[in-house]
């Protein structure tokens, strides 16, 4: 779960993560199960009371879960099991003026007390924030598909934020009282822009230090880079939050222009390059699942990343073996008008069984572009969901391959053998969607025959305009 810090709402670094071991949640996140694509860390919050940071999140098989912090970049705590439960999601924790915790979140599954799904329950919590008093369960608000919650407190009077599912699609809804236990008035925030097919949905109210209001969201649909983000500005009417530009129904449209709110001196943007010079992994990567212990090392060679290759769970399966494949480390696919990945690798550890390189892959689509080993031979593949065609023979000792791509998501490899000239391959791999979260651009190392040979990566240059 990644956490980000900005100084203007605009541009975005990465901070660190809350989750260091993601078997704290459950063992289907394993390197030895990897079972979890779409059932992970789901729409989480992240609030700031009681001098610390605190992030709730839930998975829909395995209940809530918390941590917290003095620093957004970290260490977080140990992740804790607040509850433990199934088809539930979209919760937040809030913490009230007399320092009474709340927790709200959405049941999607039916309730038997009403027959219904997405029933919205609000609970007290313990004062350390890491128990529920289950006995204080109480049900706030019932709509089909409604979720995406968030607590606020704003002169005097509680605001529930969420979204929920209406004839022109989901929009954002509120409901305000001057008790958290209501009664409510409900008024809707936002028309859906249907020209283009993206609503905003989870997101949350933010106010800068000169006092104007905005609405960080990110769009419940979207292409092959997963769910974008937008800021939207807030217009209170009669101490309602409209998001985006008010129509004369005093209800939002989205807006796709504005006026950055905040002047920041220093510029910056999403890490992505990477020397491998660290003593860890730096903020801009992600494990596909935990990784396994001993199999990958930043110290074993000064400067390298050196990743042990072993056996995926499922090696018959050609067309998706990627997506069960241990050590393969992973950034977000920018969707900018230009993006070009590149990594050098040092094969002198290969065995045979074993294929490394450069892949772009989501749970729809996976393309590997990479050097394998057979009888001692190295041949430089391409490998299209599984369709494997070999491109040259490569008898040196390292390898440097390429990805670029555009706004459109097409994506062309290039290698080369001396790292000055490039041959591109003729084939071209559009990126997919791949349930929310989108393309991912990664190093991977595997085995498909025994748990042998490793790879040294020397670098990892990531740029996007």
């Amino acid at each position: 779960m990644v956490v980000l810090h900005s100084k203007d709402l605009v541009n975005w670094e990465i901070a660190g993560h809350v989750v260091d071991d993601l078997t704290r949640i459950s063992p289907q996140l394993n390197w030895d199960r990897m079972n979890c694509y779409g059932k992970g860390i789901w729409a989480g919050s992240i609030r700031y009371y009681k001098n610390k940071f605190w992030v709730y999140f839930g998975t829909p098989d395995d209940g809530f879960f918390m941590s917290s912090a003095a620093n957004p970049a970290g260490p977080w705590e140990p992740v804790h099991q607040l509850w433990k439960v199934t088809g539930w999601d979209d919760c937040c924790s809030f913490c009230d003026d007399d320092g009474q915790l709340y927790f709200i979140a959405t049941n999607f599954a039916v309730d038997p007390k009403n027959n219904k799904k997405y029933n919205i329950h609000l609970f007290k919590m313990a004062p350390d924030g890491r128990s529920l008093i289950m006995e204080s369960d109480s049900i706030i608000h019932q709509s089909p598909g409604s979720e995406a919650n968030k607590l606020y407190k704003i002169n005097g009077l509680y605001y529930h934020y969420f979204s929920e599912v209406k004839p022109e699609g989901r929009v954002i809804m509120m409901e305000r009282s001057k008790n958290i236990y209501g009664p409510w008035n409900i008024r809707q925030l936002d028309h859906v822009d249907g020209k283009v097919d993206r609503e905003p949905n989870q997101g949350g109210l933010m106010q800068t230090p000169t006092g104007k209001w905005y609405f960080l969201t990110h769009h419940g649909s979207g292409d092959w880079e997963g769910r974008p983000a937008s800021l939207l500005p807030v217009h209170w009417i009669n101490g309602w939050p409209v998001i985006g530009e008010p129509g004369a129904d005093t209800i939002g449209r989205m807006v796709w222009r504005g006026t950055k709110p905040v002047s920041a001196k220093r510029k910056i943007s999403i890490q992505t390059s990477d020397a491998f010079n660290a003593q860890k992994v730096n903020v801009q990567w992600e494990w596909n699942y935990q990784p396994r212990v001993g199999k990958w090392s930043l110290t074993e060679r000064k400067g390298f990343l050196r990743l042990y290759a072993f056996m995926p769970i499922d090696s018959n399966n050609k067309r998706s073996i990627i997506l069960r494949a241990g050590n393969t480390l992973t950034q977000r696919s920018m969707r900018t008008p230009s993006n070009m990945a590149a990594v050098k690798i040092d094969l002198s550890g290969m065995a045979d069984g074993q294929f490394s390189g450069l892949t772009h892959f989501s749970t729809t689509s996976n393309s590997l572009f990479g050097i394998r080993q057979e009888n001692g031979i190295r041949s430089l593949v391409y490998s299209d969901n599984g369709k494997d065609s070999t491109v040259v023979i490569v008898t040196g000792k390292s390898v440097w391959l390429r990805s670029t791509w555009d706004a459109n998501g097409v994506s062309r490899y290039a290698f080369s053998t001396d790292g000055k000239s490039y041959q591109t391959l003729e084939s071209t791999y559009q990126l997919t969607w791949g349930g929310y979260r989108g393309d991912r651009i990664g190093i991977f190392n595997f085995n498909t025959t025994e748990d042998k040979g490793y790879v040294d990566v020397d670098w990892f240059r990531y740029d996007y305009k």
